[in-house]
């Protein structure tokens, strides 16, 4: 019984071909394309407006030579955002909750900024190394300490989101059981239960956004540290 609550989380195959290819392709056909006609229509629309604010919010942080990034995080974030609010729906899979592919998405970037940083200003990006005004006898230990939590960065972006994902995915699947179980028995626990899923269920869309989100902003404060 503990088992098959985890089995969501294993990504499925149908005839040896594995099924994650479908799931993180899935979300771009749902977004409409632009077309030739001078009037664009209200999908279009909606769209365009929803990735300008979105575009907005994370370029905040950054100065102007980090803003030839944002293509790449709007459209990171919106991919994202897709894939984790298609992850809620029956029958589907989740691509976010394996490790394997949101490392995959945190290393190279978070590798990008740290060669943008070696690349542009080498020494203000190695002096985030070795805070100003250490006492000399401290400053290897600060150097490692410094040179480890540089490279814990990545770990912590995909662990942050597969973590969150995992969590709130396992935390429906168990109430939902619960609620299933106690409908035969006990009706009104069964129906009071059933309404804390349905808020669970809002907070879970709330939280599939807000973690990809966080995930865009963090890529981007490393980026402004590194420009």
């Amino acid at each position: 019984m503990i088992l098959s609550f985890f089995d969501q989380f294993m990504s499925p195959s149908l005839m040896g071909i594995p099924l994650i290819l479908v799931a993180l392709v899935l979300p771009w056909t749902l977004f409409p394309h632009p077309s030739s006609r001078w009037l664009e229509n209200r999908a279009l629309t909606l769209q365009n407006w929803t990735f300008a604010r979105f575009t907005s919010q994370l370029l905040l942080p950054l100065n102007t030579p980090g803003h030839k990034w944002a293509a790449i995080f709007a459209s990171l974030m919106m991919f994202l955002i897709t894939l984790n609010m298609l992850g809620l729906l029956p029958y589907t899979f989740t691509p976010t909750t394996q490790l394997s592919l949101n490392m995959a998405f945190a290393v190279p970037l978070w590798l990008a900024t740290v060669i943008t940083g070696m690349r542009n200003q080498p020494t203000a990006a190695l002096g985030h190394l070795l805070p100003e005004g250490t006492p000399t006898p401290l400053i290897p230990v600060l150097i490692i300490i410094e040179t480890i939590s540089l490279f814990i960065r990545p770990l912590a972006l995909g662990v942050r989101l597969t973590a969150n994902l995992t969590a709130g995915h396992l935390l429906i699947q168990l109430i939902a059981t619960a609620a299933f179980v106690l409908l035969p028995m006990m009706p009104v626990v069964a129906i009071l239960t059933g309404m804390l899923l349905f808020f669970l269920t809002l907070l879970e869309i709330a939280v599939a956004m807000i973690q990809a989100y966080v995930f865009v902003l963090l890529l981007s404060l490393y980026l402004q540290e590194n420009i």
